[in-house]
């Protein structure tokens, strides 16, 4: 009994004594821990105040949007990463800005097997902020994804649907994916399809779509109008019809709506039909009509 209450009572005097080695070494380091609070909250001021800087300094060019984002949040990442080192070695006098940056990148590459899709996502967002093409304001299609571009981040990219919902993307799908930027330019084709009836003269058809499509003001006439006789359809000869207008969707539904009015009266001013399905039965054996000879014996 008495072995077992000496063994106690060393434990327990080794646990006071750690306890107030630790107590001792945190109040001997309060000085220290104040001095670092004091430069982290001077980098918070100091980021803030570098961001405006850069702010000023890329105002005076003709940099894109997303990548005036990226030196805004580079700016800021290098002014913390600096402060917390400085803040780091006044805690820890020990540490010296080599073995600090050893051991950030002993940790960044744990961190990069944990978080692999955070920092795929992160470098696809610089990658995308970088490269020229999808700007903010470009309408983009993305793996089903349609609409325009609002925000681009270092880890995900914001695109309005047309229909006015919100889809927020990773930046590693439209990094890896092929994207369709609908507005890279100003204009694009756009396309219709119109019909006529197999008893209509060709030639004169196409002379009426043609003239009505040149008629419309938004038509670019200097790309050119294309009418061509395009295919046998079941009912109609059918022609496509290719012009070049605004780039955006608005743009070319307007367009495509005054293309068809326009095009729907020429032919009609012109007389040529624009037919509608027909349907023909064919039968094997002669169909009565009517009564006939003998049926009312």
């Amino acid at each position: 009994m008495s072995e077992l209450y000496g063994i106690n009572t060393h434990m327990l005097s080794t646990l006071t004594n750690q306890i107030e080695s630790m107590a001792t070494g945190l109040v001997a380091s309060l000085p220290s821990l104040a001095i670092a609070l004091v430069i982290i909250i001077i980098t918070a001021l100091f980021a803030k105040f570098a961001v405006k800087i850069a702010d000023k300094v890329i105002g005076k060019t003709e940099l894109r949007p997303s990548l005036r984002n990226l030196i805004e949040t580079l700016v800021r990442l290098g002014v913390w990463l600096v402060g917390l080192m400085i803040a780091a070695i006044v805690v820890m006098p020990g540490l010296t800005p080599a073995s600090l940056i050893a051991g950030l990148g002993i940790g960044a590459v744990a961190i990069g097997f944990a978080f692999q899709d955070i920092f795929e996502n992160f470098l696809a967002g610089v990658l995308i902020m970088v490269r020229e093409k999808m700007r903010i304001g470009d309408v983009i299609k993305c793996e089903g994804i349609y609409g325009k571009v609002e925000h681009i981040t270092l880890r995900e990219t914001h695109i309005r649907a047309m229909s006015g919902e919100l889809n927020v993307v990773p930046n590693s799908i439209l990094f890896k994916n092929p994207v369709e930027i609908l507005t890279d330019v100003d204009q694009r084709r756009h396309s219709v399809v119109i019909g006529v009836s197999y008893d209509t003269d060709l030639e004169k058809a196409s002379d009426v779509i043609l003239n009505a499509v040149k008629a419309i003001e938004i038509v670019d006439e200097s790309k050119g109008v294309d009418v061509f006789a395009d295919e046998f359809n079941s009912s109609s000869v059918d022609f496509l019809v290719r012009w070049w207008s605004g780039s955006k969707p608005r743009d070319g539904r307007e367009s495509k709506d005054l293309v068809v009015r326009a095009i729907k009266r020429g032919l009609d001013d012109a007389g040529i039909e624009i037919p509608f399905p027909y349907i023909t039965h064919t039968f094997k054996e002669r169909v009565p009509m009517g009564k006939e000879p003998g049926d009312e014996i």
